[in-house]
């Protein structure tokens, strides 16, 4: 009679669009190689941000609407571990969920995409005046808003390749999409211009991937950190808790940049009116194993110069 094994099996929770696939078997990887004692599989999970593509995000729930569902399953048990982009994953915890490990981020910065039958010189300051650009973002369209009022912004759903073809076929002039997803997918010739502060700012967890268990599961826990990135784990968790503290969801007009070293790490962060026409922003350094302070302190100055007043929603104000 044979002995049991002792591996471990570790279940990935994933969504199924290519490229939260390709995150998932990133990490599936890392974890081959940090843990080789484990077996480790995928689960495929649909959410309803994949099922209905014809509302906009924030019309079926907003914040948490590409990760309830994967979270739900790792809650149940029938998957161990959830990878998820993280700036999708809401800066409040669930209280038996604990983000485990952030692997080295990607590229942080929002890139330009145009048809590709557009001219070659065209940039995000040269777009024609009215330009159709395709972003569900408000981060996005209030900051570019603010450079550009007169462009007009249309609802982009759909995974990346979806959109691509709808700009291509003439639904928008341009799209606004992260630089990580694109590169992840070997779409990175697509990319125009990379937009970058002080016009972008990117979103929080932007380029970085957030990997949770359960908060009991201390085995799995100390495995997970084998794969996490010390700079990268400052950077984010600065950058969250801003987001945190100003109660603003994955949603909001909040955009940030990070910037790590050995002995210093800066935040700067923007809050923006959702038209675009107010805006204010701060900038403050710390040191790196204080994320948590250096952030809270960052969105203390925005809040100190109106930064609550702008994160109103529209129909407090009678719009």
């Amino acid at each position: 009679m044979s002995e049991p094994s002792s591996r471990r099996q570790l279940k990935i929770a994933t969504r199924s669009s290519r490229l939260a696939l390709w995150q998932a078997e990133h990490v599936a990887g890392l974890l081959r190689e940090a843990a080789p004692e484990c077996d480790v599989e995928l689960l495929h999970v649909s959410t309803i941000g994949d099922r209905d593509l014809a509302g906009s995000l924030r019309s079926f729930g907003g914040m948490g609407v590409f990760t309830r569902e994967v979270q739900n399953v790792v809650l149940a048990g029938l998957a161990d571990l959830a990878v998820h982009s993280l700036k999708d994953l809401p800066t409040d915890p669930h209280p038996d969920l604990v983000l485990g490990a952030v692997p080295e981020r990607g590229e942080t910065a929002d890139a330009l995409i145009l048809p590709k039958s557009s001219e070659p010189g065209l940039n995000w300051e040269t777009l024609p005046q009215g330009a159709r650009v395709g972003t569900g973002s408000l981060r996005r369209r209030a900051q570019l808003l603010h450079a550009r009022p007169d462009l007009v912004f249309s609802e982009a759903r759909g995974n990346v390749e979806t959109r691509l073809r709808k700009l291509d076929e003439g639904e928008f002039d341009a799209l606004i999409l992260a630089v990580a997803g694109l590169e992840r997918l070997g779409l990175a010739d697509r990319i125009r211009e990379r937009i970058v502060p002080p016009v972008m700012y990117h979103a929080v967890g932007q380029g970085a991937l957030g990997i949770e268990c359960r908060v009991a599961d201390e085995e799995l826990r100390a495995i997970l950190s084998r794969i996490g990135d010390g700079p990268t784990w400052s950077r984010v968790t600065a950058e969250r808790s801003l987001l945190r503290d100003l109660r603003g969801g994955c949603h909001a007009p909040v955009g940030v940049a990070s910037e790590w070293s050995e002995t210093e790490l800066t935040l700067e962060g923007v809050v923006l009116s959702a038209d675009g026409q107010e805006r204010v922003v701060e900038r403050r350094t710390g040191i790196p194993s204080e994320g948590e302070r250096l952030g809270l302190d960052v969105a203390a100055a925005l809040r100190a110069r109106g930064a609550d007043e702008l994160l109103q929603p529209k129909s407090e104000s009678g719009e």
